[in-house]
């Protein structure tokens, strides 16, 4: 699997990160309800991950570590 190439958090704008991972995640049918901007800290460009049921959990730790669609 081929990873990103690293940039300065300063570099990346957080709206646009939001929509990437809120679409990558859509492919493979996780949906992460609370997923931001946290708008509490603009400065920082931190994206607010939110709270998600147990069973979504471990999905996403499914396909983060097979690199694949969760059962």
């Amino acid at each position: 699997m081929a990873h990103a190439p690293r940039r300065c958090s300063q570099d990346i704008d957080p709206l646009t990160a939001v929509e990437s991972l809120r679409a990558a995640l859509d492919q493979l049918g996780i949906v992460l309800p609370s997923l931001g901007v946290d708008a509490a800290s603009p400065a920082l460009g931190l994206v607010e991950l939110g709270r998600v049921r147990a069973d979504v959990a471990l999905r996403l730790a499914h396909t983060l570590r097979h690199g694949g669609p969760a059962v």
